[in-house]
């Protein structure tokens, strides 16, 4: 079985790096890859700004659920709303909905208490996953988590796991209990990391690795190493020009160094990926996609 088999056998699939990295590319290129098993994906994304519609090739979603592709569909999710959806669900009448959601004290409520948002992003992707939430077009097989960035990445996977430990009674510590063993449990949750071969990513991927072991005694399923230069050839670098052609040996230089620096610290699979020189759009997806494909979908497990 190859690691792309793996992924796609998994009810969720974080992904997380430095920011700027591309983590959103490899987020629409392993949601492709994955639908094309013949699973049903949900690309899902919680940055406000939302980055992977432009991806894959769609208008902003701006929260609805949208048609990507066969079998694979993107939703913006913001945590506010998942939350007066909890609260539209106890209640039932739109009147004390809109007085509830509406009231200052519950947007204080939801801005300041900790982990709230990320127990919210976790908890809608776990309960798509056991299909105990109603969604457009029936629920997805699997969830890829387009996750923030490093250091928000571990807070979001970490939130359970704290959330369990000071709150121990009643359904909101039963929620947080059921959640911390849904991201812990390697058999539901693939954890992936982006980096780039420069030695901030690099050390950040690292600390995420470390960070992660210590809050979830977990290791990342796969490290993806975007965006590397081709080895520098001389003949071909003679057209580009002097300038050129230092920053082309130069960026392949430090690539060559913090992919021995990986070599010797990371433990586990590893996909590299060209630097494309397409636009960034469904086109930049389209010629990822088989270098990833090479990378993570024979029984090498990874490249």
């Amino acid at each position: 079985m190859s690691l792309l088999d793996l992924l796609a056998d998994r009810r969720l699939v974080v992904v997380t790096g430095k920011g700027g990295v591309g983590k959103s590319l490899t987020s629409a290129a392993l949601g492709r890859l994955i639908a094309g098993r013949g699973r049903r994906v949900l690309l899902m994304e919680v940055d406000p700004r939302e980055s992977l519609h432009e991806l894959a090739g769609v208008a902003p979603s701006g929260g609805d659920v949208l048609e990507v592709a066969a079998g694979l569909r993107l939703q913006n999710l913001q945590p506010v709303h998942v939350l007066e959806a909890v609260v539209r669900e106890h209640l039932k009448l739109d009147v004390l909905v809109r007085r509830v959601t509406g009231s200052p004290v519950f947007t204080h409520f939801v801005d300041a208490a900790p982990g709230l948002k990320e127990l919210a992003v976790l908890g809608h992707a776990y309960r798509l996953s056991r299909g105990l939430t109603r969604f457009p077009g029936g629920p997805p097989d699997v969830v890829v988590l387009d996750a923030p960035a490093t250091g928000h990445g571990v807070s979001l996977l970490g939130a359970p796991s704290a959330a369990a430990h000071v709150i121990t009674d009643g359904p909101f510590a039963h929620m947080a209990s059921e959640l911390a063993a849904f991201i812990s449990a390697p058999s539901e949750t693939a954890i992936v990391v982006v980096t780039l071969a420069e030695e901030m990513p690099v050390q950040e991927a690292l600390e995420l690795r470390d960070a992660l072991g210590r809050s979830l005694a977990r290791v990342p399923d796969l490290l993806v190493i975007n965006a590397l230069f081709p080895p520098f050839e001389r003949e071909a670098a003679a057209g580009l020009g002097p300038v050129l052609a230092d920053l082309w040996r130069e960026r392949r230089a430090i690539n060559e160094r913090e992919l021995a620096r990986l070599e010797r610290t990371w433990v586990g699979p590893r996909a590299s990926l060209p630097l494309v020189p397409v636009p960034r759009g469904p086109s930049l997806v389209a010629a990822i996609v088989p270098a990833l494909s090479e990378a993570v979908g024979h029984d090498g497990r990874s490249s």
